[in-house]
């Protein structure tokens, strides 16, 4: 994930320590590559600061483009034509992209220069900073904001508006200015290539990243295993689980090769479950990541990824990292992939951003407004399939210790059929309302349902 803040109240005592590396000696102390990596590995760099980063599409695009830019498919051979072809529909897939973010971008600002001016010009009319739209009503037509008008009679406020405008600009600007300028590096805190899987090691034992920046992670993290009952924060899902962090995933699109590396490393380091609430649509080096995959198979441990947030079919729509490269058939069965459900038990039950897929999506659990831990010791509800991922990593933690003797592929398929099944019409994502049976959006057709998955892996141990 990106940075966990390891220090966290509701983490304490739940943290995983390395106890055959000696803390701060500078020395590789239990062979495995890795110098003073204490609490897990920060694949991304730095030390306590954030690590923006391209998109997999804009950094596609600037490398092809040298090759490609400017050119016709008569100017190449045969057998390069396909290259040319699949630049065409990155260039084409990258221009629309950075225009509607430019796009929004800009409307944000001009929202926020109109509301700013019309918050002083208005609150000098009325001769108070403070106003509802009862005083708006006093002032002449002319002289009524007519953005300020909708925003009081909806029942906001100037300053939460202003508070949602401020992260429009953020969340827009960070595309404009980092993830699809093609000028910016963000590679630089590694030293690297991310392009030679064999250029290691690099990184450090820093996993905490960005205090100030990053609270995904340590989210995440709250979800599957924050303490239970000890009067602070929120409960977690499981109880007997150790935290190892491993940061791999920047403000961007994390690259293929960290996230290749950070998954042996989970698995060479004793994780059984690894949460993965990341994913991309381009992978260039795909490859790398399926072979890690494979490894985590061979060891027994359980990948539990998020579907994305994309309102998308992944079944026609690519999707990375995937356990199916042709989308059909997965190379192994240790991989459980999770859309995100709401509290809402009818039409409206499958979040409006999830993913789905009869075939590459396996199970929904809750992913609305999750009530979790960020830095700092704060909490904070947050929405996406990147919390319903942990809800099912935490129970898969828990069924594995409580019964150790069931392999990652028995507690896949266990989540899976346990799952209470949902006999509903259910609003497409992305669909503008059209409604289809729930039952097409994913493998099983259900819900997460930790009780059931408990009764089903003590029926299958006993």
């Amino acid at each position: 994930d990106s940075g966990i803040d390891i220090e966290h109240e509701d983490l304490e005592g739940k943290i995983w320590t390395n106890t055959d590396e000696i803390a701060g000696n500078g020395k590789d102390d239990d062979n495995n590559g890795y110098i003073d990596d204490i609490h897990g590995w920060n694949f991304l760099g730095g030390e306590g600061q954030s690590t923006p980063e391209q998109l997999e599409v804009t950094r596609i695009f600037k490398m092809m483009g040298t090759k490609y830019e400017g050119k016709s498919s008569s100017d190449f051979n045969p057998s390069e034509k396909d290259g040319f072809f699949y630049y065409q529909k990155v260039k084409k897939d990258y221009e629309k992209r950075i225009r509607e973010a430019t796009e929004n971008y800009e409307r944000y600002k001009q929202m926020k220069v109109y509301l700013t001016e019309g918050d002083k010009v208005t609150s000098e009319k009325l001769g108070k900073s403070a106003y509802t739209i009862d005083d708006l009503n006093t002032l002449d037509d002319a002289d009524k904001n007519p953005f300020l008008v909708q925003i009081l009679s909806n029942g906001g406020t100037v300053a939460e508006v202003n508070d949602q405008l401020d992260g429009g600009i953020k969340y827009y600007g960070s595309q404009v200015n980092t993830m699809y300028n093609l000028d910016f590096d963000g590679r630089t805190a590694t030293g690297d290539d991310a392009y030679d899987i064999k250029d290691v090691p690099y990184g450090n034992g820093f996993t905490i990243g960005s205090i100030e920046d990053e609270m995904h992670g340590t989210h995440v993290s709250g979800i599957a295993m924050a303490s239970r009952d000890n009067g602070k924060g929120m409960n977690g899902v499981a109880q007997n689980v150790k935290l190892l962090s491993v940061r791999a995933v920047p403000d961007g699109d994390e690259y293929d090769k960290d996230v290749a590396l950070a998954i042996r490393y989970a698995v060479d380091n004793g994780a059984k479950v690894i949460n993965m609430s990341f994913g991309k649509s381009y992978s260039p080096n795909a490859e790398w990541v399926s072979d890690a995959i494979i490894y985590a198979a061979s060891k027994d441990v359980l990948l539990v990824h998020a579907a994305g947030n994309d309102h998308k079919n992944i079944d026609k729509s690519d999707n990375f990292p995937t356990d199916a490269p042709n989308k059909v058939n997965e190379i192994t069965d240790n991989v459980i992939t999770i859309g995100a459900m709401t509290r809402n038990y009818n039409e409206d039950l499958v979040a409006t951003f999830s993913n789905y897929g009869k075939l590459n999506v396996d199970l929904f659990a809750p992913g609305l407004e999750i009530y979790s831990t960020i830095p700092k010791n704060e909490y904070k509800s947050i929405q996406g399939t990147s919390m319903a991922a942990p809800e099912v990593a935490g129970v898969a933690c828990m069924i594995r210790a409580y019964y150790p003797e069931l392999s990652a592929s028995q507690v896949k398929r266990i989540l899976m059929n346990s799952g209470t099944k949902v006999d509903l019409d259910v609003k497409l994502p992305g669909g503008e309302g059209k409604l289809v049976p729930f039952s097409d959006l994913s493998v099983t057709g259900r819900i997460l349902n930790a009780y059931n998955a408990v009764k089903m892996a003590d029926a299958l141990v006993n």
